[in-house]
């Protein structure tokens, strides 16, 4: 008796920890699960329009958001084509350019990881993460 209580409550709780196990799943990639970017590494699209021709936007989304829009004149540089990317991008590049990375939303992790990748692989200065991703940039075009 007491061993089939014990298989029920281990089945309750099993069955009561689905739902949390599904949305961590559903969501993994839209929950930021990472400590914040250091505000010293993040710019608004105010201040990145600004810099005009001595910025270079980059976009770290997938490529089919890429090619269904995008910042004007941004290069697609992403995780899932980093080798293949990064060869294309790096030409554009010099020193007294400002790397503006962004990807869909604040909540969103790519543009992050790839503005480390080009901080610490490529050894690039004056990388930045746009605040608030393609969302904030579509709410600044109105």
């Amino acid at each position: 008796m007491k061993l089939r209580a014990v298989r029920q409550a281990l089945l309750l709780i099993a069955l009561a920890c689905l739902p949390a196990i599904g949305q961590a799943i559903y969501f993994r990639d839209k929950v930021s699960w990472q400590s914040p970017i250091p505000p010293s590494e993040l710019v608004g699209v105010d201040q990145a329009r600004a810099w005009g021709d001595s910025a270079i936007w980059v976009d770290a989304r997938p490529d089919e958001e890429f090619a269904r829009d995008h910042v004007p004149g941004a290069f697609s540089l992403n995780e899932d084509r980093w080798n293949e990317l990064l060869p294309q991008f790096l030409p554009n590049w010099s020193p007294e350019k400002k790397v503006v990375v962004y990807c869909s939303a604040e909540s969103c992790n790519a543009a992050r990881d790839v503005a480390k990748r080009l901080r610490d692989e490529a050894q690039l200065k004056n990388v930045f993460v746009l605040q608030g991703g393609w969302e904030e940039w579509l709410k600044s075009r109105k």
